[in-house]
């Protein structure tokens, strides 16, 4: 039999590896998998009701939650109360009314889309159905996949048991997984939590069973379909995102505690958390206003292809709801999980030996975005695209849950649907971001043209429409300065830069695009 590749779910990272190395690629995410494969089993690969009015729901569903500050001084998570207080910002509202109301009918695949400031839940709506087959609208409570927003989880369980003392980050893995192979290096739980630890993705590599994603698996089944593979460098010298490193975590979570790592999950983690929606439950088991996914390929909406949560274990494998996510983000900052000396290793992004940051923490990934200080992370799952947001300089928390997983659509409506989720951010954070950098008509001229890739031929382009520049990707998108020659594209999920190089000369010869903690080089060819 042909060997396949099989598939489940990537977070947005995965696009910055592909940057480098396809010749299809886009330049900005297309979206949390940045996977453009049709969602067909021949073509697997191990990876990659609210009302239809968005009426707000109870605010009886919301903890209140406390203050805090971190490590600037800054308000978190603020207010002793929370309420729903949308009178409060009527234009962020009315904006991402204006945003979602026509993007999503009542009988499509819908969004969630809740957003905190200062301890005030300032927008709570849902729009489009839960179940096209009956009908049934989507409501803002509901419960989803979220896909790789589920790591976090599971790095939060290894912090605790390093508090405890059980296990420290420079302990490697073979002290806890005895028989997984070292590879002549060691792998330190660390480089686990930060994706350097250079192992292949597991779903990323091929297996014989064209219907794999259809089987409950064990942990230790998917631990060997990985552990054999060789390494894809040096553990420590790089970042690549990869899901392997969090089904090692949590096997580790496992042997450490003593229980099984859900077990373990469900009593320390998620139950001092506060949270009643978030859980790890199997297709058979009933979860109350669960969601339906689905998928869109040439323009319709067919019911997702069936993958078993079993095989994103520890990776990827929890349901949760908006307000959950809310609340948990919550309980961090408050510190009932971990000391605030954890949380800030956490929330810090990792750096190289070569003092290259990552753009990655422990199970989140941390970077600037909009001109301030952003915590966030994605999650991509079979028929899910989910993703939460906290900018603690703001104290803004910003959950998004859709049930639709649009990437293999080969119209454009996975250009603009991923072009609207970055666009959510932007209008809620509008009052606090800086006024335009006024950048002179020559040095824009100077950057109009087009590029192609290193070691590639994807070419994309940079446009000028009135005193405006556009990088052009499909889509066109508008280009924020924040200096002369570097800008920023708020209009992806993603956190991308476009720095634009010259020689020696003031000759303009290319563009970086700095993505993830990566940098992608393209070379301008007219």
């Amino acid at each position: 039999m042909k060997m396949i590749a099989i598939a489940i779910y990537l977070s947005l990272s995965a696009f910055s590896a592909a940057v480098a190395q396809s010749k299809e690629v886009h330049l900005v995410a297309k979206g949390p998998s940045g996977d453009h494969a049709a969602d067909k089993p021949a073509t697997r690969t191990l990876q990659r009701a609210a009302n239809p009015a968005g009426n707000i729901v109870s605010q009886s569903s919301v903890t209140s939650l406390p203050n805090t500050v971190n490590t600037t001084g800054q308000h978190v998570i603020s207010s002793s109360t929370t309420s729903y207080a949308s009178p409060a910002e009527p234009a962020v509202t009315k904006s991402l009314d204006s945003l979602l109301r026509p993007a999503f009918k009542d009988d499509e695949p819908g969004i969630v889309v809740f957003v905190a400031r200062k301890g005030q839940v300032i927008y709570e709506k849902a729009y489009g159905s839960a179940n096209l087959e009956q009908q049934v609208p989507l409501k803002p409570d509901m419960v989803f996949r979220i896909g790789s927003i589920s790591k976090q989880f599971t790095a939060i369980a290894i912090l605790q048991l390093v508090e405890q003392g059980r296990l420290q980050l420079s302990d490697s893995v073979q002290q806890y997984i005895k028989d997984f192979p070292s590879k002549g290096h060691t792998i330190t739980i660390e480089q686990l939590l930060t994706h350097t630890a250079g192992l292949p993705d597991y779903m990323q590599i091929d297996h014989p069973d064209h219907f794999i994603m259809r089987h409950d698996v064990t942990p230790q089944f998917i631990i060997d379909h990985f552990k054999q593979a060789p390494l894809q460098f040096t553990p420590g010298t790089r970042f690549a995102y990869s899901n392997s490193g969090y089904v090692l975590l949590a096997n580790i979570v496992e042997k450490v505690s003593g229980k099984p790592y859900h077990d373990y999950l469900q009593k320390e983690v998620l139950k001092k958390a506060g949270l009643e929606h978030t859980y790890y439950a199997k297709e058979e088991t009933i979860v109350p206003g669960r969601v339906n996914g689905y998928t869109r390929d040439a323009g319709y909406y067919q019911n997702t292809y069936y993958q078993t949560l079993s095989i994103g274990y520890g990776a990827g494998d929890l349901l949760s709801t908006a307000q959950d996510l809310y609340k948990w983000t919550a309980a961090l900052w408050a510190y009932k999980l971990v000391k605030k000396e954890t949380l800030v290793k956490a929330f810090t992004a990792h750096r190289l030996p070569n003092g290259q940051s990552t753009g990655y923490g422990y199970g989140w990934y941390v970077n600037d975005r909009f001109g301030t200080r952003c915590i966030k992370h994605e999650g991509s799952v079979s028929g899910f695209i989910s993703s939460e947001t906290y900018f603690p300089d703001h104290d803004v928390f910003i959950a998004t849950l859709t049930n639709v997983k649009s990437g293999e659509d080969r119209t454009s409506f996975s250009d603009e649907r991923f072009m609207l989720f970055g666009q959510i951010p932007r209008l809620v954070l509008s009052s606090t971001m800086p006024p335009a950098l006024p950048v002179p008509e020559a040095i824009q001229l100077s950057y109009i043209g087009k590029y192609k890739v290193q070691n590639g031929q994807k070419v994309i382009a940079v446009k000028r429409v009135g005193d405006q520049l556009y990088l052009v990707d499909g889509l066109d998108f508008k280009l924020h300065p924040l200096t002369t020659s570097r800008f920023s594209v708020y209009d992806v999920p993603m956190e991308t830069t476009i720095e634009f190089t010259k020689d020696g000369a003031g000759k303009v010869t290319g563009l970086t695009a700095i993505q993830a903690g990566g940098e992608y080089r393209w070379v301008k060819v007219e």
